[in-house]
């Protein structure tokens, strides 16, 4: 009988999240040599992946020019390495060299594209669901099989990948930040849209609440633009301070 190599596969996600990286390269090996050639292609790409994330991009290099070598001409193949070697040197640039506490990352690429941030112990990892765009309605609200909209699902899956995941909702759009609160009443929440762009202050609280930790609103021109003149930086502070106290001031949901 042919043999079932999803278990393993399966198996080594699972240890790959833990960062248990040698027992989920002996699941991905079993797999890479088995005859699913699609799970086998996914098992290479994770092997080279796990050694990137555990630190040792030498092995990573080996193991994907091995890959290369197998799949000549796959312009497709050659991409995804790419990204995911780019994916992890933005990690380390992030959390390492600069020092950052937090990032915002596009989870619509799937876990694969999150993970390296994800390695980072206690740094927290802001993945974009409902973002405060005009057009951002055309894709992240078009609904599913399951009947979530595409930005329900990616709050209940990217939260489901670690603690340290919260989610960028904007403010332009009151009904899905609600939408997305009960979905995930524990994540925090990044929110833009305050401001220059139309959120209001009030609805934010009255929706996502007032809890230190599980909501951080963002406001960029309203406060970089409060004046042109001579007096910015002043001008600059008192929006910030203004805009802080709308938000402690607006009543919170009961």
């Amino acid at each position: 009988l042919p043999q079932d190599f999803t278990l393993p596969m399966e198996r080594a996600k699972i240890l790959l999240r833990r960062l248990e990286f040698e027992n989920a390269r002996k699941d991905l090996d079993t797999v890479s040599a088995g005859t699913d050639a699609a799970l086998a292609l996914e098992a290479s790409k994770l092997i080279g992946k796990s050694w990137l994330r555990e630190g040792n991009p030498e092995q990573a290099i080996k193991a994907w020019d091995k890959l290369l070598a197998a799949n000549p001409g796959d312009e497709d193949l050659l991409e995804d390495l790419v990204e995911s070697a780019a994916a992890e040197a933005y990690a380390r640039a992030m959390f390492e060299s600069w020092g950052f506490d937090a990032v915002t990352v596009n989870g619509y690429q799937g876990l694969d594209a999150v993970a390296p941030f994800l390695a980072y112990e206690g740094k927290g990892v802001y993945v974009l669901c409902r973002t405060s765009n005009q057009s951002s309605r055309e894709f992240q609200e078009l609904r599913l099989e399951n009947g979530r909209h595409l930005f329900e699902e990616m709050a209940l899956v990217a939260t489901s990948w670690s603690p340290n995941v919260g989610l960028v909702v904007g403010a332009t759009a009151p009904s899905e930040l609600a939408r997305v609160r009960s979905l995930v009443p524990k994540a925090s929440l990044l929110i833009p849209g305050v401001g220059s762009q139309g959120g209001k202050p009030e609805e934010v609280v009255a929706v996502a609440g007032y809890r230190p930790g599980l909501m951080v609103v963002n406001a960029s021109r309203s406060i970089m633009y409060a004046s042109d003149g001579a007096d910015f930086a002043d001008a600059a502070g008192l929006a910030a301070r203004q805009l802080r106290d709308e938000l402690a001031a607006a009543p919170t949901p009961a």
